[in-house]
């Protein structure tokens, strides 16, 4: 038996046509390449769309998507994500359900101790028993979680697969150490594969007495920081015999991350530390003298503090020129991280939030000269 896991397309997510293109791209490749390995089923936990009101092209592409899918008999079975969701609480999700084009696996009742039973979807193929759990903005999801009936889903016998799209304290990488999130025993036991979305960083995690626990990240990253980080998407390709499912032991299983490479990523990060906006638009020129960018993202963030200048007095018009002459596919930057002189550190003394605000702009007014105080 071999299936994917895929999670986190957030398609329609990128401002700019191109970037979008290439994130839709990416679903697209993923879903050739389920195909093309001739999967059972394929798993997809949360965000296909970055809202719940996605653009009709988009629309179109992923419904002639899904529709291949299911005339290649690969069925598609989801989750809602916390995107995917409008303030009325409904979602895309619901219609290609009823299109037939995906099986939401989110199902349950509740009894009347206020207990969410969840019911078990079963894959026609392999027998595998697919359940899960929606992903709500704002952790809003943890209710359910504390109200789920676990012995009925711990002790149901077969190969077994939880879908969630939540933050999990134990699976949270270094960097996003400080976002919200819940224990991993929330969810139920005796599980054989635990398939996350919602964090766009891939991981993976063996749990005694639980089972396999992936996030497989984004299909594309979502942003610039991810772009500079990730360079690309992925997803998770599993393997396993088919073999004892009535059984409860573990089975042996294969996981690999998949990468999904649409367009090569070049990242340039600029120290400009003591430097004046003139000689950084010359030394990222020469950095770019004799290479060849074709077809390339290209990521440009700049650090540091100025020797002297306003971080907006670097041009970078030839700069992207230059780029997009040397065949760069798309070209971004990012100052963030790059401070001008004239605002240095000042340390205050006062602890009032209104008062600290008046005394910082009191200070900034004697260190930048732009208009009179007054208009300040």
């Amino acid at each position: 038996m071999k299936y994917a896991h895929l999670a986190d397309a957030h398609l329609g997510s990128w401002k700019d046509l191109k970037m979008r293109e290439v994130a839709t791209e990416s679903f697209l490749k993923a879903i050739d390449d389920c195909i093309q390995k001739q999967v059972d089923f394929v798993l997809f936990t949360g965000d296909l769309f970055n809202t719940s009101l996605p653009a009709l092209d988009i629309l179109k592409t992923v419904t002639k998507k899904l529709k291949e899918l299911n005339h290649n008999q690969i069925p598609f079975y989801a989750i809602p994500g916390s995107h995917d969701y409008s303030p009325s609480g409904k979602t895309m999700i619901d219609v290609l359900e009823n299109a037939g084009l995906l099986t939401n696996v989110c199902k349950g009742t509740v009894d009347e101790n206020q207990k969410l039973n969840l019911i078990f979807s079963t894959d026609p193929k392999t027998g595998v028993k697919i359940t899960g759990m929606l992903g709500k903005k704002g952790m809003l999801d943890r209710l359910y979680y504390e109200n789920l009936n676990l012995p009925p889903l711990e002790n149901e016998p077969g190969y077994k697969i939880f879908l969630f799209h939540t933050t999990l304290a134990e699976l949270k990488p270094k960097h996003l150490q400080n976002i919200e999130s819940q224990p991993l025993s929330f969810l139920p036991k005796n599980f054989n594969y635990y398939a996350g979305g919602h964090i766009h960083h891939p991981t993976k995690l063996e749990q005694v007495n639980y089972g396999t626990f992936t996030y497989p990240g984004a299909l594309f990253p979502n942003n610039f920081a991810e772009l500079e980080k990730y360079s690309h998407g992925n997803y998770y390709f599993i393997e396993t015999t088919k073999t004892n499912f009535d059984d409860k032991k573990q089975l042996p299983q294969t996981i690999n991350l998949i990468p999904v490479h649409i367009k090569k990523h070049t990242p340039l990060t600029i120290n400009c530390s003591h430097q004046t906006p003139e000689v950084i638009t010359l030394d990222i020129l020469n950095e770019i003298n004799d290479k060849d960018f074709t077809d390339h993202l290209i990521t440009i963030r700049l650090t540091g503090t100025l020797g002297k200048g306003k971080t907006t007095d670097i041009d970078f018009k030839p700069i992207f020129s230059q780029f997009y002459q040397k065949g760069a596919y798309f070209v971004m930057k990012n100052s963030s991280q790059l401070q001008s002189p004239e605002f240095e550190e000042i340390k205050l003394n006062s602890t009032s939030p209104d008062q600290i605000e008046t005394d910082i702009i009191k200070e900034h007014l004697q260190q930048i000269k732009l208009y009179r105080p007054d208009l300040e």
